[in-house]
């Protein structure tokens, strides 16, 4: 293991890697972990990576802060395409789009190579129970992963969380605890209750090593495009996590060697949940609102790493941009028609917000763009029926069909 300890982001007070922390002692902030780049140095190479025939977030196991294996999660997470999208870039007359789709993970979002990480170091650290809140994508992730290793996990999520990701909890297993409030109040019920009964809190933006999983998504993109970076990521935000998750992986290479040179990162939120947007172009500070958007796995009114992913996206030269829930909802339609994939409003923001960007002239068409896909849009297909249309209903005769395929012009 190359961990040389955590370290408070706020205050910089630093804590060696003794038991779990959450937050900083301190300051109450949130916590990171640091990493020893010239050990790490000594056992990487891009030949070695080249060489490696784990295709799974497994193949960067120097990057995290595990002392083994032993707790592996025995699901395939990681290494999923990277598509060039020629059809969507063409239609935001851009040069060079690809889409990141993570919503081919286990659970079918993004969430699992947190959850992969963090139930591991949870389990390294001898707990018995793991716990968690989510609006939802976070809970499945962990829900699915923990069944794959025989464990049922206690879960917190708001009442109005989508039923299908509520059934996703409660068929890998899950104990489910429906709170009748929001997303913030199922958070801080979650770890009032780990507290009392020492359970493992896998929250988002509470628990450091969350982001130690997301992190290897930048990684798989530097490979995937021949160890080249792209000059702009756009990254969905909710909590922030994300977010700090994507932008460490890609320090994480460049300060082991493996890359020259590092991306811009563009924050994108609902216009209804936009907190961490309003301080990137504001005056850096985050203030809550009060979430409102269909775009659940991103609707939060406090963003519990929004601090830090401000610091990111102004360390990496980007900036953020907000989106209506129509443009999210148009979103959805452009990428399943032109690309082929079908994701959440969430997963899609990323998408919603490029557009906007080419739309408003605040990017060049030359650019070389990512945008991250974080979930399937199986996870609601509610908002996907607000704007996809109605099949055609007829009787089992040809005639009608002929008559309903002249209608549509298709012969």
């Amino acid at each position: 293991m190359n961990v040389l300890g955590l370290k408070c982001f706020e205050c910089g007070f630093e804590i060696e890697e003794r038991q779990m922390e959450y937050l900083c002692s301190r300051c109450g902030k949130n916590l990171e972990v640091v990493y020893d780049y010239n050990a790490i140095k000594k056992k990487i190479s891009r030949q070695g990576f080249e060489k490696n025939q784990d295709f799974s977030i497994w193949r960067y196991r120097d990057f995290y802060p595990l002392k083994n294996l032993d707790f592996r999660i025995p699901l395939q997470i990681g290494w999923t395409s990277l598509y060039q999208a020629r059809k969507l870039a063409n239609s935001f007359g851009m040069e060079k789009v690809w889409i990141k789709d993570d919503s081919r993970l286990p659970s079918a979002s993004f969430k699992d190579r947190a959850s992969a990480v963090s139930i591991a170091k949870g389990l390294e650290f001898g707990f018995k129970t793991i716990c968690g809140a989510s609006t939802g994508n976070a809970a499945s992730s962990t829900a699915c992963l923990c069944a794959s290793l025989g464990i049922s996990p206690v879960i917190f999520v708001p009442e109005s969380a989508p039923k299908a990701k509520i059934a996703q909890l409660l068929i890998f297993g899950a104990k489910v605890f429906a709170v009748k409030g929001s997303y913030d109040q199922a958070f801080d019920l979650c770890i009032e209750v780990s507290k009392k009964y020492n359970w493992y809190n896998r929250n988002t933006g509470y628990n450091p090593y969350t982001r130690e999983g997301k992190k290897n998504c930048s990684y798989e993109i530097c490979e995937q495009l021949g160890w080249k970076v792209p000059d702009i990521v756009f990254v969905p935000v909710g909590d922030g996590n994300i977010l700090t998750g994507i932008w460490k992986g890609f320090k994480d290479f460049y300060n082991a060697g493996l890359i020259d040179s590092l991306p811009r990162i563009v924050a994108v939120q609902s216009e209804g949940s936009s907190a961490v947007a309003d301080a990137v172009l504001g005056d850096g500070k985050i203030y809550p609102v009060k979430a409102n958007t269909i775009a659940d796995s991103i609707s939060v009114d406090y963003p519990r790493d929004g601090e830090k992913a401000v610091k990111a996206v102004h360390e990496s030269g980007g900036t953020a941009v907000k989106v209506t829930d129509e443009e999210i909802l148009e979103a959805i339609k452009l990428l399943a028609r032109k690309e082929g994939v079908f994701a959440e409003p969430a997963g899609v923001a990323s998408v919603a917000g490029l557009r906007k960007m080419v739309l408003t002239g605040k990017i060049k068409k030359n650019e070389k763009v990512v945008c991250l896909i974080t979930g399937n849009g199986l996870k609601d297909i509610s908002s996907a029926l607000r704007i996809c249309g109605e099949p055609v209903v007829l009787d089992p005769d040809p005639l009608e069909v002929e008559k309903e395929i002249r209608k549509l012009g298709i012969i």
